[in-house]
C-alpha cells in the first residue's frame, strides 16, 4: 500500500439539536477530514479534536498544523505492507494522536478497498452487526431529559447514557430510573468532579448502574483508583487512556473496571486494537465511545466495534441524530432491536457524499507527490 496523495479539510455541521456536557453546550461541529488516495482508490478518516482543548489539549488548529508540517512527510510516497505500520512510521511525532489517528485510520480504509473487503475483516472484526447505545446531553430540565430517554429508547436503543456535572446528577438519574425502570443506564460526568465529591458520587451506587465514565481528572489515574475503592459501581475510564500504556497504568492500579476505546483518542485502529487485546487478556471488559463523529468517523468506528471484547453496547448511534444531511450514503440506521449493521462494503462501506463533503467545508489542503 502506498500513498500517493492526502487531501486534508476543515469542515463544520450543524447538529440536529444541542449536545451539552459538562464542558459546555454545542450546537455544530468543527472537524477535519482526510482522504487518502493510492494505487487506484480513494479512503476517508476523520479527526475527533474539536476547535476547542476542553475534552483534549488538541484542536482542529493543532492537529491542521501536525498533519500539514510533521505527519504528511512520514508517510506521503511510503509504501507500507500493511496499514498497522503506519502509527510506528510517525513515532518520531510526540502525542498529537488525534492527529495521528485522522491518517491512520484513512490508511486501514485505503488498504480494506484496495483488497475489496469490509474494514472489519482486516481488523478482526467477528459480528456483522453491533448494539447500539446512545448519548443524551445535559438538558434544560429533568422533564426534557425524560422526554429524551423516551424516544431514543423508542428508537431501540439497548443502552442509556446521561452526561452529568455538580447540580444535574442524583436528581436526574433518579428520574430515569424511577420512569424508565431497569433499563442499561450510565452516566459520563467528563471529568466534573474531585476525589472530595466521592460521598456525594457514592450516592448514585443504589441506582445500579452499568458504569460512571471519567470522574475525575482526565490525567488522574491514582484519584480514581482510590475513588473505585469508595464506589460499588464501576468506574469506566475516557479521557484517561490516551495510550495502552496508560490503559495497562489503569489496570494495574485498579483505577475502573472497564474502558471506553475511542481510536482518534489512542492513534488510531492499530493501537485500539492492542488497547481491546491488553483488556480481553485481563477479562476487562470494553465499549466504544463517540466524539459526535459525522458519518465517515461512524463508520470507522462501527467496523471496530465488531471486535469480540466490545461487549457493551456503544456510542454508535443512528447518523441521522446529530446531522442531517450526514456527508455518507447509505446513512447508519439502528434497528428495531437496537442493533447497527456494519456496513458490508470494501473498506468502511459507505459513500462519502463530494457535494455535501465540498459545502461544509471551510479550509482545504493537498498533498501530492
Amino acid at each position: 500500500m502506498r500513498i500517493e496523495r492526502i487531501e486534508l479539510r476543515l469542515v463544520r455541521l450543524p447538529l440536529v439539536r444541542f449536545f451539552e456536557t459538562s464542558f459546555g453546550r454545542v450546537y455544530d461541529r468543527t472537524f477535519l477530514v482526510t482522504k487518502l488516495d493510492g494505487e487506484g482508490a480513494s479512503a476517508y478518516g476523520e479527526c475527533v479534536a474539536d476547535d476547542n482543548p476542553y475534552y483534549s489539549s488538541e484542536t482542529t488548529d493543532t492537529a491542521w498544523q501536525i498533519i500539514s508540517q510533521f505527519l504528511v512527510p512520514l508517510v506521503l510516497g511510503v509504501s507500507f505492507a500493511h496499514p498497522r505500520e503506519v502509527f510506528s512510521a510517525m513515532h518520531r511525532v510526540r502525542g498529537h494522536h488525534m492527529a495521528k489517528a485522522a491518517l491512520e485510520m484513512a490508511a486501514w480504509d485505503l488498504y480494506a478497498r484496495q483488497q475489496g473487503v469490509p474494514l472489519r475483516h482486516v481488523l478482526g472484526g467477528v459480528r456483522a452487526e453491533v448494539a447500539a447505545g446512545v448519548s443524551i446531553g445535559i438538558q434544560d430540565s429533568l422533564e426534557q431529559l425524560g422526554e429524551r430517554v423516551a424516544a431514543e429508547l423508542a428508537d431501540g436503543y439497548r443502552r442509556i447514557k446521561i452526561k452529568v456535572k455538580p447540580g444535574w446528577d442524583v436528581e436526574a438519574v433518579s428520574l430515569v430510573r424511577e420512569r424508565f425502570g431497569p433499563i442499561p443506564l450510565m452516566v459520563d460526568a467528563n471529568a466534573a468532579y474531585r476525589l472530595e465529591d466521592a460521598g456525594h458520587l457514592a450516592k448514585l451506587d443504589p441506582f445500579n448502574l452499568m458504569m460512571i465514565e471519567q470522574p475525575l481528572d482526565y490525567d488522574d489515574i491514582a484519584d480514581h483508583a482510590a475513588l473505585q475503592r469508595q464506589l460499588t459501581t464501576a468506574i469506566c475510564l475516557d479521557e484517561s487512556i490516551h495510550s495502552v500504556r496508560s490503559g495497562r497504568d489503569a489496570l494495574d492500579a485498579k483505577a475502573c473496571r472497564i474502558i471506553n476505546i475511542k481510536p482518534g483518542r489512542v492513534g488510531g485502529h492499530a493501537e485500539s486494537i492492542r488497547l481491546h487485546d491488553l483488556c480481553a487478556a485481563r477479562q476487562v471488559p470494553v465499549w466504544h465511545g463517540g466524539m459526535l463523529e459525522s458519518g465517515i468517523g461512524r463508520a470507522h468506528n462501527l467496523h471496530l466495534s465488531s471486535l469480540p471484547n466490545f461487549s457493551l453496547p456503544g456510542d454508535v448511534a443512528a447518523s441521522r441524530r446529530y446531522y442531517q444531511p450526514d456527508l455518507i450514503e447509505p446513512g447508519i440506521e439502528v434497528q428495531p432491536d437496537g442493533m447497527i449493521p456494519v456496513p458490508d462494503g470494501p473498506g468502511i462501506g459507505v459513500y462519502v457524499m463530494e457535494d455535501r463533503l465540498e459545502k461544509a467545508t471551510l479550509r482545504r489542503a493537498e498533498f501530492v507527490l
